[in-house]
């Protein structure tokens, strides 16, 4: 059997710690707890599971926290673990039975993470699976019978373990302002970060964020380097945030540059919300259908599907209310979309 290091960095976590702790405690073999800076009792509740804690000075870098983490662990693999998550019943008798039955050349173990939309920032699915369980230690192997190389990618095993996210409060703020002051430091994202900016501002961002954020996503969108995905990135962004402004002009000037090129349903949802928000039914519902059964998304999976179908239930559900002679007709439509977004939303 193998054994395994539960890792995680913490701060201010005293709400869920101890849930976390003690789904998992007969599961690992060893904790490793890494404070970042708590000033409630997070760090004492961990000392009622583990003597490995360590302080480390938070730096806006999860990479080197983690990286931190990871260097205390001693076990076979390292589980890596959020204090707002947990496992349950059936999920750890699964952990047990993969503990049991792994097989030393599986380097990485993927789990399904179950997500609470609540607190979404950056998850676009309810479950999907994530890299959870690391080798501690990881054998280089040669590949190829002729000009052999070595393999740097790693042996990955997808696993049908739920991991439950169950966060109390979202953390967007916090990643703004990380993404802030890289962008202020470095001048530029990766490729990578820079998708995930424009996710999680499209998800959780409010309009002093969309307005931070407005300067970097215009440059990219007037980069003559950028490729048509990334400048529909920044055109979703750029006319969220116009919209928010009520900044008309801005809205249209970016809302058309996606839609005379590759609409995506974030920008017709944009448009539908435009219209929803003036009272122009009719319209409004257009764009929402586009949304749902003529674009796809690129940034946020329920504007082509559960939201684009909720706001067209609202869209007959108000012109039921405005012309009582089409009142059922109306309703019923609305019922329909509904039913759409809870399809859309198991999904």
């Amino acid at each position: 059997m193998i054994s395994i290091s539960l890792v995680m960095i913490v701060k201010n976590g005293e709400r869920v710690l101890a849930r976390c702790l003690d789904s998992f405690r007969n599961v690992v073999d060893e904790i490793v707890i890494v404070d970042t800076g708590s000033t409630d009792s997070t760090k004492a509740i961990a000392a009622g599971y583990t003597d490995r804690i360590y302080d480390f000075e938070w730096v806006d870098d999860f990479s080197a926290a983690r990286n931190f983490a990871f260097s205390k662990a001693t076990k076979d693999y390292i589980y890596s673990a959020d204090a707002d998550e947990m496992i349950d019943g059936e999920n750890i008798e699964k952990f047990m039975a993969l503990k049991e039955a792994m097989q030393p050349e599986i380097e990485m173990v993927q789990m399904v993470y179950v997500n609470r939309h609540e607190y979404t920032t950056t998850e676009n699915y309810e479950r999907d699976l994530r890299p959870k369980l690391y080798k501690r230690l990881r054998k280089f192997r040669w590949v190829e019978p002729v000009h052999e190389a070595v393999s740097m990618l790693p042996l990955v095993y997808d696993s049908d373990i739920e991991i439950l996210h169950m966060p109390e409060n979202a953390h967007a703020g916090r990643d703004f302002g990380i993404f802030e002051k890289t962008i202020k430091a470095q001048g530029s994202l990766s490729e990578r970060l820079r998708h995930m900016y424009a996710q999680e501002l499209m998800l959780a961002g409010e309009k002093k964020d969309l307005d931070a954020a407005a300067a970097y996503f215009d440059a990219l969108a007037h980069d003559g380097e950028s490729t048509e995905d990334i400048r529909t990135e920044c055109y979703c962004v750029l006319a969220r945030q116009a919209r928010l402004s009520a900044d008309v002009n801005g809205f249209f000037k970016w809302a058309l540059k996606n839609v005379s090129t590759a609409p995506c349903s974030e920008i017709c949802c944009e448009l539908g919300q435009y219209f929803f928000d003036a009272a122009d039914l009719e319209e409004a519902s257009v764009w929402f259908l586009n949304a749902a059964e003529e674009t796809e998304a690129v940034l946020v999976a329920a504007s082509g599907g559960e939201h684009a179908y909720e706001m067209l239930a609202h869209c007959y559900e108000k012109t039921a209310g405005l012309h009582p002679e089409i009142k059922e007709e109306c309703l019923r439509i609305a019922i329909e979309y509904k039913a759409k977004a809870k399809d859309n939303r198991k999904a």
